[in-house]
């Protein structure tokens, strides 16, 4: 466990992302300790509890496509494993994230940044994993959301 103050360190590995602020002093663990404390398995469990819920949504449904859908699973799957302290599977196969650049085609407003978030903050209650972990995983996903926002207003 590390003790963290302010800001938690965001982004691509050596980056930091200004995410948050906290007023006090909290408890996480590091962020390239997270892989270590819920392995393969518990990304997996994220990412299908996520992903479950994207079909049939409104909102992120059309946004896509269903032929692709075991793809997007895999492909955020493992770049989660990889920006979380796992094996550099999909830096070997993708490079790097670059994640602007790979969203820039998804016309991301508010609406859908706040309906990926609520999916994935569902995926992560239903994923049951450490709380710690948790808290670590909510907070990068609140700032990456924000991000990768490309349109202005809705």
């Amino acid at each position: 466990m590390v003790r963290l103050k302010g800001r938690l360190p965001c982004g691509f590995r050596g980056t930091e992302v200004p995410c948050c602020s906290m007023a006090d002093t909290i408890n996480l663990v590091e962020e390239q300790e997270i892989y270590a404390a819920i392995g393969w398995d518990g990304f997996e469990r994220l990412v299908d509890a996520f992903y479950r819920q994207v079909p049939g949504d409104d909102v992120l449904g059309r946004m896509y496509p269903a032929q692709d859908l075991e793809g997007s699973k895999q492909r955020l799957r493992d770049f989660l494993i990889f920006r979380f302290g796992g094996p550099p599977s999909y830096v070997e196969q993708r490079g790097h994230p670059r994640l602007r650049i790979r969203h820039a085609p998804f016309a991301i407003g508010q609406i859908a940044r706040d309906r990926w978030l609520q999916l994935m903050n569902r995926a992560l209650d239903e994923a049951a994993l450490p709380d710690d972990a948790r808290q670590v995983l909510r907070s990068f996903f609140e700032s990456t959301t924000t991000f990768l926002k490309n349109r202005p207003g809705d």
